[in-house]
């Protein structure tokens, strides 16, 4: 027996999805629209994994770049 989600449930949001509105949220920008859309279907554990790595990739990008600079 195949179980399938109930009709008009919400979809779980893709990891693109997710990243846009962790980049987003990372920017300051955001249309109402996009983010009730996003609060829907984007789970709190989603959010804090993308948080987590976006915050770490922004780090050592910066890391990265003051060591070229520095030589």
């Amino acid at each position: 027996m195949v179980v399938s989600e109930p009709v008009g449930a919400p979809r779980k949001a893709t990891p693109l999805q997710v990243a846009k509105a962790v980049l987003s949220a990372f920017i300051g920008i955001r249309r109402r629209a996009a983010h009730e859309r996003d609060v829907v279907a984007i789970t709190p554990l989603q959010v804090v994994v993308a948080g987590v790595i976006g915050a770490a990739i922004l780090v050592l990008s910066l890391v990265l770049l003051v060591r070229l600079i520095t030589g």
